[in-house]
């Protein structure tokens, strides 16, 4: 039965949102999946999807998915860059992976509005200035 399942927990495991510059000296952002474990995670699959109103009006975006394979101990990877335009909807970044064969997976929802200035913090490991969920 559903209630006799009981997922593990998931620690040590963000994502975050950062705004960087690029090749061209542009202002961008771009979406990372930090693993603040002492252990590898691998098989990690990321499902992106945003979604909310706009001026009273249901959006939601494409569903991305990305195969990010293997993040190695206190290291990240990039996910995919992010455009300003969605900061004003709920985003979600739905992460699995697996830790010594055993999936694991949670959830990072970044609400409407959320992904500012304001928000910043000094993102581990990147130690960029973004938003960050843990």
């Amino acid at each position: 039965m559903k209630k006799d399942i009981h997922p593990p927990e998931v620690t040590d495991i963000a994502v975050a949102i950062v705004k960087e510059t690029n090749d061209k000296g542009e202002q961008v952002w771009n979406v990372y999946m930090l693993n603040l474990k002492n252990v590898d995670i691998e098989g990690v699959l990321v499902t992106s999807t945003g979604y909310g109103l706009i001026q009273g009006e249901g959006k939601k975006t494409s569903t991305l998915r990305h195969f990010l394979d293997t993040i190695p101990a206190k290291s990240f990877a990039k996910i995919e860059p992010i455009v300003e335009d969605v900061f004003g909807i709920n985003n979600e970044f739905w992460v699995s992976f697996f830790i010594n064969k055993v999936m694991h997976d949670k959830k990072y929802i970044f609400l409407a509005e959320s992904i500012s200035e304001s928000n910043f913090i000094t993102v581990p490991l990147l130690n960029k200035k973004g938003v960050m969920i843990r």
